[in-house]
């Protein structure tokens, strides 16, 4: 039969029952409870009685008197017993110091006394003794995990105990509840005290202090909340008004935001900084969209992004992520319950400005929140700063619910230490994990060139190594006469070409895409598309549905509706042989020509007066020319001149008097294509 004692809860091990009083028996020494039927010798008398493992051999009983005294620093049982014959404790002292001993620690109270000496300068320091090691590696826990019971493991030696089917404390034996099992949570309070600890340790023993960093802000620098009226209470904060924006950076803004753009605190934005809600973390400038998981412009890159457990895909191992894109869904019914994905995502809108940041190696600031339920990683509750990321890679594979998803890989590189581990410095360069769904990725995008944001191994931290992409949008200034009021100072607008623009992004754009038409289509309720456009939104899907019984008998087919992207309205029968709009196409050409006369005059007077401020500005208005469609940049190796010079078109009147073109001298969709790509 084992012999084990009772568990803290007073259950016996062996027979996991509670005994009753009459039937427990107290070990003299070390004060632990024992089961007595479950005892393999039921001991003759229940006074000074001591346990099997305090107990010593009888072998030894003979020449104990032969031996020397044990020393008061050697085992457990001479230290309890060291403990006993000290007549300077009381009752209470003795019996905490014995729990002491048992709990974990066979160190002396004189060991514990002399060491307390030395070190009175580093009091946070002897909190974290041996008592706070892993039960596993016998180290300082990383990333440390809190069971119930109290003790703590490192998060990957926990994970790997149960995936052994282990569902006990190491230490213990107490029972861990299966939500822990199956998601544990990183103790982040841990963490920053270990940190702080070794921060002590490295000043007493260097002489050296690091640079403190203090995470803590007075309740009187705190933003005041976002404005809520009476009628939006019972919604929460969906229809709130944000608050005042407390830094200085543009909505744009790449990187970390560091002390210079908080006039407020002058302390900037600092990893593990936490708010209550993501209304109060845009009010800092961490993520500025408040429902939005991206922040960012396909032109421009992404600026940061928001794990909060919106697609089921994503994949949290603290220092790397996978990340899912955004789209997918049919958001035409209750956008808080359709979950489910419905088409597949594509590469576009913020989809295409986290790709672009993979590719100029952007820095991506990254907000944690507590709705992210499957993450060990994420706080308990609000929303925390765990510093900026880079995209390395970016692909598209089928997700879990069926239908293709965009992916990319995050890895952090930051000059701060993350809140969830116990380290003093921040991030070095690590290689990349090895990603199992990467072998079945399409569309996969790497990095070629240099990244933007690096790390600089004389300066030993994290930089840009290229300029920052520059502002497009207004910027926060701190006014010289009252240091706590920001000025809102807005780009100055371009002189030349503003109505061309305006017109070509207005009056000309895609539906869809929101860029200038190239190939236009006019569907019957008198909208504009894209060709390329409006048959990718309609990619895949038939006109005519089979139907059949369950017997199997088939059923006369039906014609599926086919909506328009910006209104109910079918456009089924339209999409069978769309046309293009030529006449809208030759508008559009025309005002290419005359923005492309209004640049080549600007530029000759910036030539004849040699001014070069005048020449940068209207070599930046250049720049600022909207580009077409995607669609419009195919490649026509074999183009023959009666394409690129059609014949001039003959008419006939028909029976109402108006001009009819001949059904022969139609031109197609190919032609038109052709045109565009010589408009571009």
């Amino acid at each position: 039969m084992a012999e084990l004692p009772c568990d803290p809860d007073g259950i016996c091990m062996v027979c996991k029952q509670k005994p009753v009083e009459t039937e427990t028996l107290v070990c003299r020494t070390c004060v632990t409870p024992w089961h007595v039927p479950c005892l393999p010798i039921v001991p003759t008398t229940i006074l000074d009685w001591e346990c099997s493992d305090c107990s010593q051999p009888l072998d030894n009983i003979n020449h104990v008197s032969d031996l020397p005294a044990p020393p008061i620093a050697g085992d457990l049982v001479s230290s309890i017993r060291a403990i006993e014959n000290d007549t300077s404790l009381t009752d209470e002292q003795k019996a905490k110091k014995r729990q002491q001993l048992v709990g974990g620690s066979s160190k002396s109270t004189a060991e514990t006394t002399n060491r307390r000496s030395n070190n009175n300068n580093n009091d946070l320091h002897d909190l974290f003794d041996d008592t706070v090691n892993c039960s596993f590696c016998m180290q300082l826990p990383q990333r440390p995990v809190t069971a119930p019971c109290g003790h703590n493991f490192c998060l990957k030696c926990f994970e790997k105990w149960i995936k052994q089917g282990k569902r006990t404390c190491a230490k213990c034996r107490a029972a861990i509840p299966a939500k822990m099992a199956s998601n544990p949570r990183i103790n982040s309070q841990l963490a920053t005290g270990i940190r702080m600890a070794k921060l002590a340790r490295s000043e007493g023993v260097d002489g050296s202090s690091a640079p403190k960093v203090y995470h803590t802000v007075d309740n009187d620098l705190r933003p005041d909340t976002a404005f809520t009226t009476e009628r939006a209470k019972k919604t929460g904060k969906a229809n709130a008004c944000s608050g005042k924006i407390f830094v200085t950076i543009p909505t744009d803004h790449f990187g970390p935001i560091s002390a210079e753009n908080d006039p407020t605190r002058n302390r900037g934005v600092l990893v593990g900084d936490t708010w209550e809600d993501r209304m109060e973390c845009r009010q800092w400038g961490a993520h500025f969209p408040h429902v939005a998981g991206i922040a960012g412009q396909s032109t421009y890159g992404a600026q940061s992004v928001a794990l909060s457990g919106g697609y089921v895909d994503d994949e949290d191992h603290g220092e790397w992520f996978l990340y899912t894109g955004s789209g997918g869904r049919d958001l035409s019914g209750n956008k808080r319950t359709n979950k489910n994905q419905s088409f597949d995502q594509q590469f576009e809108n913020t989809n295409e400005a986290l790709r672009l940041s993979c590719r100029k190696g952007y820095p991506v600031r990254v907000v944690r929140s507590h709705k992210e339920k499957r993450s060990s990683y994420a706080p308990e509750a609000g929303v925390r700063y765990d510093g900026v990321y880079r995209i390395e890679k970016c692909w598209r594979k089928i997700g879990i619910q069926g239908h293709k998803v965009c992916r990319y890989l995050f890895v952090r590189c930051d000059n701060e230490a993350a809140p969830w581990t116990s380290d003093l410095s921040g991030d070095r360069p690590r290689p990349l994990p090895i990603i199992e769904e990467f072998k079945n990725a399409i569309d996969v995008t790497e990095r070629k060139g240099d990244p933007s944001w690096d790390f600089d191994e004389e300066k030993g931290c994290w930089l840009w190594k290229k300029p920052p992409p520059l502002s497009k949008k207004p910027v926060n200034i701190v006014d010289p006469k009252d240091g706590s009021k920001i000025k809102v100072v807005r780009p100055k607008e371009k002189k030349v070409s503003l109505k061309i623009k305006d017109r070509l992004l207005k009056e000309f754009g895609c539906n869809i895409c929101h860029k200038v038409l190239a190939s236009p289509l006019t569907t019957p309720c008198a909208h504009n598309f894209c060709k390329a456009c409006l048959e990718g939104a309609f990619a895949g899907k038939s006109y005519i549905r089979n139907r059949a019984t369950s017997n199997g008998r088939s059923l006369r087919t039906k014609k599926n509706i086919m909506k328009c992207p910006t209104c109910s309205t079918d456009i089924a029968d339209y999409l069978q042989n769309p046309q293009v709009n030529r006449e809208m196409m030759g508008i559009i050409e025309s005002l290419a020509e005359q923005m492309e006369e209004s640049s080549e005059e600007s530029s000759a007077k910036s030539l004849e007066s040699g001014d070069k401020s005048d020449e940068n500005l209207r070599s930046d208005e250049e720049t600022e020319v909207p580009k077409p469609c995607d669609s419009t940049e195919i490649v026509l190796e074999e183009i023959n001149e009666s394409d690129l010079n059609p014949l001039p078109q003959k008419r006939r009147k028909g029976a109402d008097g108006k001009a009819v073109v001949n059904a022969d001298e139609h031109i197609d969709g190919a032609e038109v294509e052709i045109k565009a790509m010589a408009f571009n």
